[in-house]
């Protein structure tokens, strides 16, 4: 398997020749392979894939090679150790990326589904199709994974990928980029259906979000600042989610032992992910529960911060919670807790506060949950659950290129079906309109 085509080197470009203009030049190179995409069968999307996976296999020493370059330099350069070890590609982690690849191969297909045929009264027969939404630009910090794992839902999907990650994982990428383009070639899909934008300038970026002429869709994944700014700048159409400001409402009839189940694991199951628990609300007839569920986080290392009210019931709550406590998404062993009135206060509170990303109830009574389901304006809403569980794996998606908190096109887990959208086919037998 050889590589054919030309991906953007670090830093290089003909001397007549700017960073926008091979970045643009990149996206119509996809944008030609995303016909081609789209039309192919998934047999070989799915041999693409298979095959990347044996290239990732083969290689995997070249790959750990460039990776050791990239962390050299991030150590070099002062890189915090949480980001290094986000860089750090280990034989294990390896392994995981062919996992990804075998998953994603064995999903079913999300494109040329035909749904919704209906005979109108004309006699023509009315339908939806799933198709591709052709050129994905996908931005990211830090995780070389991401190369892998954005590409292959990408591909699987029937659209092309242009990859720009951060300049700390710039060898790391390169490389599996080439072990992409390499199983496209494999599989006869056309090598510009995966491309790597290795450069470190940032103005690939900002050519990258305003080519709205080849670039259908646009998906940062990293901090929120990157996100901040990319969607501040980008013409093309953004898939984001800012925060994770998630909420678990303990109203007055919470089962205890469901209540402490689910706040523990909410927040300490991992700290530092979009869906862990930021705030607790409870309810006042149910604030009994919350000296045993302050305690139980208390002794696993949470930092408790609480209103008034809260803090008279807990002695383990031991900061005053802020204004800036609500709005804060702590990634962090933090908890900001608060006792409200009511089920309208805890959803005035919601409302107020959450950056809509997945919102909990706990609570016995039914209509009161189906109250909260449909009033509560979040991505996901639950009942009587953790929110860890705001996952596109938990939700049989197989897989996910992110999160979106927005409300058009996509929103929640974002999986195959998220990076496809629906055109209107119409089956008719000489029918004319009258």
């Amino acid at each position: 398997m050889t590589i054919t085509h030309q991906t953007l080197q670090q830093d290089t470009t003909a001397p007549d020749e700017s960073v926008e203009e091979r970045v643009l030049a990149l996206a119509e190179e996809s944008k030609t392979a995303s016909r081609i995409l789209a039309a192919s069968t998934v047999s070989s999307r799915n041999a693409a894939l298979l095959a990347t996976c044996e290239v990732l296999h083969e290689r995997r020493d070249l790959l750990l090679e460039a990776n050791t370059r990239d962390m050299v330099k991030g150590r070099e350069t002062g890189l915090e150790p949480a980001l290094l070890d986000r860089l750090e590609l280990t034989p294990a982690r390896i392994e995981g990326l062919l996992t990804n690849l075998q998953q994603v191969a064995a999903l079913p297909d999300p494109v040329g589904a035909i749904d919704d045929v209906r005979t109108m009264p004309s006699g023509i027969q009315v339908g939806k199709m799933r198709v591709p939404l052709g050129v994905i630009a996908i931005i990211y910090e830090s995780r070389p994974n991401v190369t892998i794992e954005a590409a292959s839902l990408c591909i699987k999907s029937g659209n092309a990928a242009l990859l720009r990650g951060g300049s700390e994982a710039i060898e790391s990428n390169i490389a599996l980029g080439e072990c992409l383009v390499m199983g496209l070639n494999a599989a006869g899909l056309p090598s510009g259906g995966v491309q790597v934008v290795a450069t470190t300038d940032r103005a690939a970026v900002g050519a990258l979000i305003t080519a709205s002429d080849t670039v259908d869709m646009v998906i940062p994944r990293g901090g929120k600042g990157l996100i901040e700014r990319i969607s501040g700048s980008a013409t093309v159409p953004v898939l984001k989610h800012l925060d994770g400001i998630c909420h678990v409402y303990l109203h007055d009839d919470a089962d205890p032992e469901k209540a402490l189940g689910i706040v523990v694991n909410a927040k300490t199951q991992r700290y530092g992910t979009c869906n862990t628990l930021e705030t607790l609300l409870v309810a006042e007839a149910a604030s009994q529960q919350l000296p045993v569920i302050a305690r139980s986080l208390a002794e696993l290392g949470v930092e408790l911060r609480g209103c008034d009210r809260a803090r008279e019931l807990s002695g383990d709550i031991s900061v005053a919670a802020t204004e800036e406590d609500w709005h804060t998404e702590y990634l962090a062993p933090i908890l900001s807790i608060k006792v409200v009135a009511d089920v309208d206060a805890a959803m005035e509170h919601i409302a107020t506060y959450s950056s809509g990303h997945t919102e909990s109830i706990v609570t016995e009574n039914h209509s009161v949950a189906m109250r909260f389901l449909r009033q509560v304006d979040s991505s996901s809403v639950m009942i009587n659950a953790s929110t860890r569980f705001a996952d596109g794996f938990e939700y049989g998606l197989g897989a996910e290129i992110g999160i979106s908190t927005d409300k058009l096109h996509a929103r929640g887990p974002v999986g195959l079906e998220g990076l496809t959208s629906c055109k209107y086919v119409v089956f008719g037998d000489g029918h004319i309109r009258q």
